[in-house]
């Protein structure tokens, strides 16, 4: 049961509620009881001061102290207070008791002050009463005698006692019942606000690697489930394209491997097929399985490169180096095979470039573009390198002049296994797999910097790298 989100809402929301209205209902219940008990004090009070100046009046008319006394609690007679005047040995003067006969009591006189009035409770179950009286003693220095008469007045507690428990069962009542309300308020609410989360739970269950193309249902995007819907939703969209990139790149990595393999086993399966064969025919069929070997294992060091980028266990390895020679380096390394294929080879101006970074995977970067110019530019044609320090970069520009990457072709040649010619035989064209231009791309992202396709149509390519300068 407490494994529910709403019940621990519900009993969340109820417990801080009852402590709030138990905070606030004690604080009223103490409020009105000071209150109550006060107004209580001050009416007995009152009455004992109003019974000092009444005596005291009437002994100045001429009355004796204790006809003074009988007739100022004949003139201040309230059927339920009890009065008395005492001398200051504590001896009655006159007293009046209630219609019940309770009479007031003194404390010791040891307690009593001049012209302070002391409180004092006496607890003694009257008729139709339970707790008792509060009783006001006064000591009053008499100017007419010059001698102390002491005062005192009671009155029961009755009517505080009883208004007081009446707010308690109001609140014993009201309480319990604000509890109820609430709680299936709150209930309600809870399941109310919660229901969307149900539905997601729901649905989220039913997707799997089969239905990624699936989503939460979205309510009010505004909201915070709403917002955790569209984050989800987010979350769904990028699971969903890396799914079909890894399945692409499973059936692209299939086919790129399948058609190797394919060609060295029919060269071995023709050459074996016949018991005697020439040397020379022995040789072509190793060469031909030599040739599919180098192959293999390009496209196999390529995909474990873009796995291990993929999964980020390739760290690298910065060194300061000058990004200088090592253009220069790469540009006489692609300067062999262009002149092996008849293009030229151009290299522009190269001033000093201080560059912070792995320098194995910058050259592996740039030979995959100098790389690709060659493959793609026919004989005649141009290759050229050059570089330049620009707005906190270096832009390395690699151009050819071959035949260009088609226009609906552009925004995917940096996919995976991707190939702008779909008729050109891969078995033949000793090409590689599609891989160079990733592999080129995330060394780039690699170090902070990018790769892109600035340039490509029928005059040419241009693939420009952009590195940032180390800040020191």
């Amino acid at each position: 049961m407490f494994d529910s989100v709403r019940v621990r809402l519900t009993l969340w929301y109820l417990g801080l509620l009852a402590l709030v209205l138990v905070v606030f209902s004690v604080g009223v219940y103490a409020l009105l009881s000071q209150s109550l008990y006060q107004r209580l004090d001050s009416a007995v009070r009152n009455e004992a001061r109003a019974l000092a100046a009444a005596h005291e009046r009437l002994m100045t008319e001429g009355k004796t102290e204790v006809e003074a006394a009988v007739t100022a609690q004949d003139e201040r007679f309230f059927p339920r207070q009890a009065t008395a005047i005492f001398n200051a040995e504590g001896k009655v003067i006159a007293e009046k008791p209630t219609r019940s006969g309770k009479r007031v009591r003194l404390p010791a006189l040891s307690l009593l002050q001049p012209d302070t009035t002391f409180f004092h409770t006496v607890l003694e179950v009257e008729q139709g009463g339970q707790d008792g009286r509060r009783v006001a003693v006064r000591p009053v220095v008499s100017q007419t005698k010059g001698k102390t008469y002491i005062f005192a007045v009671s009155q029961p507690r009755d009517p505080v006692v009883e208004e007081l428990a009446t707010v308690r069962r109001a609140l014993f009542i009201a309480i319990p019942l604000a509890l109820a309300l609430a709680g299936s308020g709150g209930w309600f609410l809870a399941r109310r606000s919660l229901a969307p989360v149900v539905a997601m739970s729901e649905r989220a269950r039913q997707i799997s690697a089969e239905n990624l193309q699936e989503r939460l249902p979205l309510v009010n995007p505004r909201d915070e489930l709403g917002k955790l819907a569209s984050t989800f939703n987010e979350l769904l969209t990028r699971l969903e394209t890396s799914f079909n990139q890894q399945r692409r790149f499973m059936a692209d990595a299939s086919h790129e491997l399948r058609t190797p393999l394919y060609v060295i086993r029919t060269a071995t399966d023709v050459t074996l097929g016949r018991e005697h064969r020439e040397e020379h025919e022995y040789r072509d069929a190793l060469k031909i399985a030599s040739e599919q070997t180098h192959r293999l294992t390009r496209i196999v060091e390529d995909m474990f490169t873009l796995a291990r980028a993929d999964s980020g266990s390739r760290t690298l390895d910065k060194v300061d180096f000058y990004l200088d020679e090592l253009i220069t380096e790469a540009a006489r390394a692609a300067e062999v095979l262009a002149t092996s294929k008849g293009i030229k080879f151009g290299r522009g101006e190269l001033s000093e470039m201080l560059c912070h970074g792995d320098e194995g995977l910058l050259r592996q970067m740039l030979m995959n573009l100098l790389g690709n110019a060659v493959k793609h530019t026919q004989s005649g044609g141009e290759v050229r390198i050059s570089a330049e320090r620009k707005d906190g970069n270096y832009e390395i520009i690699v151009a050819d002049t071959g035949t260009g990457i088609p226009v609906e072709a552009q925004p995917h040649v940096f996919e995976r296994f991707f190939r702008a010619d779909k008729a050109r035989t891969r078995s033949n064209d000793g090409g590689g797999a599609g891989l160079g231009l990733a592999i080129a791309r995330w060394i780039a992202e690699a170090h902070q910097g990018r790769l892109e396709l600035r340039h490509s149509d029928g005059s040419g390519t241009v693939f420009v790298a952009y590195l940032p300068v180390p800040l020191n």
